[in-house]
């Protein structure tokens, strides 16, 4: 089970939480001036690196807000965890494994 500590309910199970996808993807400010191409690499064309992984995550069970972590896609470990607007916090000790 993959336990993740949400920045305002501390850890919880995984199936509390739902995966929004990678984070940090800025939607086009003018969105009828771009091409099918463009627009459907919006919508569909992610990164999907092999190890560490920006996500964003909503507490669907519970405080219901987002949140980013930085995972690694390998081996599941969550180094970090970060709210909208604020600075990275550190994992803490276990990294997200139990």
């Amino acid at each position: 089970m993959l336990l993740i500590q949400c920045p305002w309910c501390g850890p919880r199970a995984e199936s509390e939480f739902s995966c929004g996808g990678e984070a940090d993807i800025a939607r086009p400010l003018e969105t009828d001036k771009l091409s099918d191409r463009e627009w459907g690499d919006y919508l569909f064309m992610r990164t999907n690196t092999r190890g560490m992984h920006r996500e964003q995550w909503l507490h669907a069970q519970g405080c219901r807000r987002w949140f980013k972590a930085e995972r690694d896609t390998v081996t599941y470990d969550i180094k970090g965890y970060e709210t909208f607007g604020q600075p990275a916090a550190n994992a803490p000790q276990g990294r997200g494994k139990q």
